[in-house]
């Protein structure tokens, strides 16, 4: 009796057996299946937004080269007249006015630093010598620079 309750009992379980392995198979597979779909979805993910940057990167060029265009147009068309007698007259006088406006302010500021000097006891030399600075020295070579090599180049393009 033990023999054939013995047997009934292993013969379930050995036929039991291959059901538990395919089931623990299946198990993996969908987990597996589960992990690649995991890695295609965070791919996709990545892909995305590589071409959202891309998207971004082409769009900011073409801007730039509108940007610069724009430019290049609103710098052509300044020294064009618009017929309109007043109106071209007041470009005309804006470049100067700003110049003599900074001119006139940085004449009083020097001005301004020297009498200060002068009134706190420092002699005229010495006033000069510290009103004067290498920025100004800087500026005046600019300044120079801009309207007597200006000039040579001028011609030498005639």
């Amino acid at each position: 009796m033990i023999e054939t309750l013995l047997g009934g009992i292993l013969g379930g379980a050995f036929r039991l057996a291959p059901e538990i392995l395919k089931w623990l198979d299946r198990k993996g597979e969908r987990g597996h299946e589960l992990a690649m779909q995991d890695k295609a979805l965070e791919f996709e993910k990545i892909r995305g937004a590589q071409r959202m940057a891309e998207i971004g990167a082409s769009a900011e060029a073409a801007w730039n080269v509108g940007a610069v265009d724009a430019l290049r147009e609103a710098v052509r068309t300044q020294g064009e007249k618009t017929g309109v007698r007043w109106a071209d007259a007041l470009s005309i006088s804006v470049r100067p006015v700003i110049t003599y406006w900074f001119m006139a302010l940085y004449c009083a500021a020097k001005t301004a630093a020297f009498a200060a000097a002068v009134t706190a006891g420092a002699g005229w030399g010495t006033a000069i010598l510290y009103a004067w600075t290498e920025a100004d020295q800087a500026l005046w070579a600019g300044v120079l620079n801009f309207w007597f090599l200006g000039r040579v180049f001028d011609r030498v393009r005639s």
